[in-house]
């Protein structure tokens, strides 16, 4: 988690993101910041976000990001 805090800071270092919610339902995250997740993910964590999972409720919250690569990480 620790990295992934890291991988959001980088993008927006003005966001707390261990508190912040609705990062894309209040615009924080845009689509070329989601770009970047999913491609800072696959090479730091070794996980690949299929499409279908390219979705607004993934990426509102780190923890809900983590919990995505938690899963997709066991499957």
């Amino acid at each position: 988690m620790e990295k992934l805090l890291e991988i959001l800071t980088s993008l927006h270092p003005d966001v707390d993101f261990s508190e912040a919610e609705d990062l894309v339902d209040d615009g924080i995250l845009d689509s070329l910041d989601i770009v970047t997740l999913v491609t800072e993910i696959d090479s730091e964590f070794d996980v690949t976000i299929p499409a279908e999972e390219i979705v607004p409720e993934n990426f509102n919250s780190a923890a809900a990001l983590w919990a995505l690569i938690e899963r997709l990480d066991e499957e």
